[in-house]
């Protein structure tokens, strides 16, 4: 992250103009409390102070609260999970005389103080130890360098604080020389605390590519300059992928740690094996083309013929870890290779290099929001829509999204085009993109989920999706769905069997329909009715209605849930023998329940005084004699 990154949030008039500012400086967006900032014009107007700045957080956004800390730390606190993961959030006072970094020191947090108290001529207030004794934060190394146990760190800063020296130690081969001196350069400020440290024992920090457990020092760093190349028969099993990664690393003497990356041959972009090996590693997978790889020939230790008639180049895992090292790369391990799987690793000698002829293996996110509300939304599908390339879908349901979505690249459908939404998300992905396709409730409940897959499920030629499409990771956040949200604020009618079923005759011819409503009915089950109206199918409902009677009394309890979970939200209770149709819409949930469902007067709901549950059998239990009862009553 960088100072571009930040998103400045101002509850007053007076903290709006200081967001401004910093905002102008910076290259960040800044975020206003609506009615609150008088003639300013923020990136964003927000409504509700607490859930904005939580949505910011648990999208991965770099906040700066201009307001009080205790406001910063109720929004996230119920969401703080690994220290290491989180993104920074920033306390400024409206004045500007404070700057707190709150979380996100190992993210950037720390060093967004020290910029922001620069540019506003103060002091930041870093309370974090190794930074406020050393100047640098040991467990927060620049690129590309990484800690090889985090876990360790704890205990090693504390016996430097304590007054230990610190011993600096390097075993790097002699052509890695440059970064050896990168390293010592950013611990130099370790040599004025060995000079006021205590005679009290050694800490050792070492710089090495070899695996942690093979050697002993305090506190283990390492290059991340090694590119990993692998390749796989389709259908390798991931474990023999894994084990095969793991074995030849150690046998070799190298740190899993120090690989940057895991490369292959775009064939292999959804080669399961693969992409379950770059996720042990932390790292996501990226493919070149065969004509990339080609070019690697002349380097490779073991060219194959075999490989070359079957995709074009003369070998995968050698040319992959070469490609991604770059011109410099030298091949430190040449290929392994067991029944299914392939490895190579080469080392980048210049520490930096980075491909821009690869890409990363395209991703499709099926993202269920919900109804909308941050609140019912989980913290995977913000995260998904935060990783996102680009947002598709209706344009409603990525409004709703709200500070989430805010300066994201969007591509909006109109209602009727979901064929093309979810075409132009799998092509888009293809293309090594990361692509959020945005549905309204779940994913998979009568929304894009089920058109993706069928549309990877067709071949080419046959109203499917092209090859490279087909080969994309799809990834799907579930969703609050509407009967969830209908039984949640009711009471309990989802008690015992269910079932959904759409009244839309478009996709699904009626006399379907008609079958489904008769064997729900006849299965007695409570029945959750999606798309129950349109302003041309009127009559559906009521033909539902009428199916349903011949199956369960008149009294049957019925619940009208339309925008739920919405500012608009209204529930609605009524009979099955009474359900008129015109008091439903198309933003209507209809439920319907068995012949067992019950509703009951209970001042205990916040929407309604009356709750319907569906029981479940217990009654046995409840109603059931004490043990001896009947003996004593004989």
């Amino acid at each position: 992250m960088d100072l571009t990154d930040l998103h400045f949030v101002a509850l007053t008039e007076k903290g709006g103009a200081l967001a401004e500012r910093l905002a102008q400086k910076t290259g960040g967006k800044w975020h206003g409390l609506a009615g609150r900032m008088g003639a300013l014009t923020p990136d964003l107007t927000f409504e509700n102070t607490i859930d904005h700045i939580r949505d910011l957080y648990l999208s991965g956004k770099a906040v700066a609260g201009i307001c009080a800390s205790g406001i910063l730390i109720r929004a996230v606190a119920g969401h703080l999970n690994d220290k290491w993961q989180e993104p920074p959030v920033l306390s400024i006072s409206e004045d500007g005389a404070v700057v707190i970094p709150l979380l996100g020191g190992h993210h950037g947090g720390n060093d967004f103080a020290r910029q922001i108290a620069a540019l506003l001529d103060t002091t930041p207030a870093i309370t974090t130890a190794g930074d406020r004794r050393f100047g640098i934060a040991l467990d927060a190394p620049p690129a590309p360098f990484t800690l090889g146990d985090t876990v360790s760190a704890k205990t090693a800063m504390a016996a430097l604080l304590d007054g230990q020296t610190a011993k600096i130690e390097i075993d790097l081969p002699e052509e890695l020389s440059d970064l050896a001196k990168a390293w010592t350069d950013w611990l130099a400020p370790l040599k004025s605390h060995n000079n006021d440290a205590h005679s009290q024992g050694e800490i050792t920090l070492l710089l090495t590519l070899k695996p942690s457990s093979a050697i002993q020092a305090d506190l283990v760093y390492h290059p991340q300059i090694l590119s990993l190349g692998l390749g796989a028969s389709r259908g390798c099993p991931s474990q023999e992928m894994a084990e095969l990664v793991h074995s030849s690393c150690e046998n070799h003497g190298y740190a899993s740690a120090a690989i940057r990356a895991v490369y292959s041959v775009d064939l292999k972009a959804d080669e399961e094996a693969i992409l379950d090996a770059a996720v042990m590693l932390g790292k996501r997978l990226q493919v070149f083309t065969p004509q990339r790889l080609e070019a690697e020939t002349p380097r490779l230790a073991n060219p194959s013929d075999v490989v070359f008639q079957e995709i074009g180049c003369h070998g995968v895992a050698e040319a992959s870890a070469l490609a991604g090292g770059g011109d410099r790369a030298q091949l430190i391990v040449e290929k392994i290779k067991t029944d299914h799987a392939t490895f190579a690793l080469a080392m980048d000698i210049s520490g930096s290099y980075q491909p821009q002829d690869s890409r990363h293996s395209g991703r499709v996110m099926l993202v269920g929001i919900g109804p909308g509300q941050s609140q019912w939304r989980t913290p995977e599908a913000t995260a998904m829509v935060a990783s996102a390339d680009e947002l598709v879908g209706y344009g409603l349901y990525i409004d709703l999204l709200g500070p989430v979505a805010a300066g994201k690249p969007r591509r909006d459908f109109a209602l009727g085009e979901e064929e093309a939404r979810c075409r132009y998300a799998l092509e888009e992905a293809g293309k090594g993109r990361d692509i959020a396709i945005i549905c309204s409730g779940d994913a998979g409940i009568y929304a894009m989920g089920a058109l993706v897959f069928e549309l990877i499920g067709r071949g080419q030629g046959h109203g499917g999706v092209t090859d490279a499409a087909r080969r994309v990771v799809v990834d799907t956040a579930p969703g609050i769905s509407a009967l969830q949200g209908a039984a949640a604020r009711t009471g309990a009618i989802l008690g015992h069997d269910f079932c959904t079923i759409s009244l839309s005759d478009l996709l699904t011819p009626w006399d379907h329909i008609e079958k489904r409503i008769d064997a729900a009915g006849q299965g007695d089950f409570v029945i959750a009715f999606y798309n129950p109206v349109s302003k041309r199918r009127r009559v559906g409902l009521a033909k539902a209605r009428d199916i349903l009677l011949q199956y369960r009394p008149a009294s049957t309890p019925v619940i009208l849930a339309s925008s739920l979970g919405r500012p608009e939200e209204e529930i609605r209770h009524r009979d099955l023998g009474s359900l008129d149709v015109d008091e439903v819409d198309m933003l209507t949930t209809v439920m319907v329940g068995a012949s067992t469902s019950q509703r009951i007067d209970f001042g205990g709901k916040k929407t309604s005084g009356q709750s319907v549950y569906t029981p479940r059998g217990y009654a046995k239990k409840i109603d059931a004699p004490a043990d001896g009862a009947d003996k004593k009553e004989s």
